[in-house]
């Protein structure tokens, strides 16, 4: 008689013949290319989910890692011209704790330099591991989570740790919850069937999770099997995921604003229009032109000994520069210096948008403003050691911001 074992062998057989023919390559790769007045071409190739054995669409929803800092941008921004925040007052008056550099005190840290990666914060004391019944601020007693050499708006060093602090003055300045926040002020209104941590999300869209592989195709995260997850947030200290827990501004981590969106290629490519429209897409206007246009200005860019052109945790041993220009959440690409490898299309156009990188996933949103087109685009099981050709990105990263071409099984579309 047939066993569980014998009836699930096939399935078996099917995932690790897959990882065999498939060796080094993605697991899935998705590209939506598009202009201000819509999407103009798609392409899809591989698996949401090997062991459902489910195709991927440019509509299912993928962890888009660090491109949720620029989506918490736009937030921010629309919470500035409400007149609710302001990105060059002193954030410790809406955090309701003073936040400074413990040597440089009289220094105030605003959300222009957290947005910027300005703020002399750095992830050496960690920035996603507190707990649902945490509090921040007890991780910036923690002396590395400071840069000791450099003063705030002196040096640009990327550090994930801004971004719960933005998420925690958001939350004080609002008494709104982060996830329900960016709900509010970004998704809904441009009909994005996304969310930050799953818990705003509807059943179907998580059931369409794209599951995060790494390079050896084991699953890391979002491996949901078609379910919303019981706990969709860092846990309490007692292992707890009542939400009833959070509390305005305390933990402005549970949500993960710097990395935690959940939101398709399609969504994305909706917020490139966005900002394409100078904040204005389908009718719907949720930005000022001269917001978006400070947005995409940068506020730094690299000179040696002015900061470091990668992310500490995953870019050292790069031999140019991946970051040379950055704004609010805002990379800006194709900067021309010999020290720097930030032009992944390879054509020298000054690309605006923000990359990903997290659980073997990489992303990109990249918009020509001057030519009003834009490119969204994500691989997952990504081997991180192939390098790029001609840049600082990864070889995968140039295939997709150039178009990758087609291949066996692989679906595109043009309007």
């Amino acid at each position: 008689m047939p066993t569980a074992l014998h009836r699930a062998l096939p399935l078996i057989l099917v995932i690790a013949l897959a990882g065999i023919a498939h060796a080094g390559e993605p697991v899935a790769t998705v590209r939506v290319a598009f202009d201000r007045d819509g999407i103009t071409a798609t392409h899809t190739e591989g698996l949401a989910d090997i062991a459902a054995q489910r195709a991927i669409t440019a509509d299912d929803p993928v962890r888009i890692a660090s491109i949720s800092k620029l989506v918490v941008a736009i937030g921010v921004l629309r919470l500035v011209e409400s007149g609710t925040l302001d990105l060059d007052a002193d954030v410790s008056d809406a955090l309701g704790w003073r936040l400074r550099h413990p040597q440089w005190p009289d220094a105030p840290i605003t959300l222009r330099l957290l947005l910027s990666h300005r703020s002399s914060l750095t992830d050496g004391a960690g920035y996603w591991q507190v707990p649902l019944d945490g509090e921040l601020q007890a991780l910036l007693d923690d002396a590395r989570a400071w840069d000791a050499e450099h003063a705030p708006g002196t040096f640009f060093r990327y550090a994930n740790l801004n971004f719960p602090l933005v998420a925690s003055v958001m939350e004080r300045a609002t008494g709104e919850r982060f996830d329900r926040l960016m709900d509010r002020l970004v998704l809904r209104p441009l009909g994005i069937a996304g969310c930050y941590n799953w818990e705003t999300c509807d059943e179907a869209t998580a059931a369409r999770a794209v599951v995060l592989y790494d390079a050896g195709r084991q699953p890391v995260r979002d491996d949901h099997h078609g379910r919303k997850p019981a706990c969709s947030v860092a846990p309490a200290a007692d292992g707890g995921c009542d939400l009833s827990l959070w509390r305005a501004g305390r933990n402005g981590a549970t949500f993960s604003p710097q990395g935690g969106l959940r939101i398709s290629a399609n969504g994305l490519a909706k917020i490139g229009r966005l900002l394409l429209g100078d904040g204005e897409v389908d009718g719907v206007r949720l930005l000022a032109p001269g917001s978006v246009e400070m947005l995409a200005t940068p506020l730094w860019t690299w000179a040696p000994g002015n900061g470091i052109g990668h992310e500490e945790d995953t870019g050292t041993g790069q031999a140019r520069m991946f970051f040379c220009r950055y704004g609010l959440a805002a990379q800006t690409l194709a900067s021309a210096h010999p020290d720097c490898g930030d032009d992944p299309f390879g054509d020298g156009v000054a690309r605006v948008g923000h990359s990903g990188d997290a659980y073997g996933l990489k992303s990109g949103l990249w918009l020509d403003r001057e030519a009003g087109t834009g490119v969204a685009f994500f691989a997952t099981g990504v081997d991180p050691a192939t390098p790029g050709a001609h840049s600082a990105f990864t070889a995968i990263e140039e295939q997709l911001a150039r178009g990758r071409p087609a291949a066996a099984g692989a679906n595109d579309n043009e309007d």
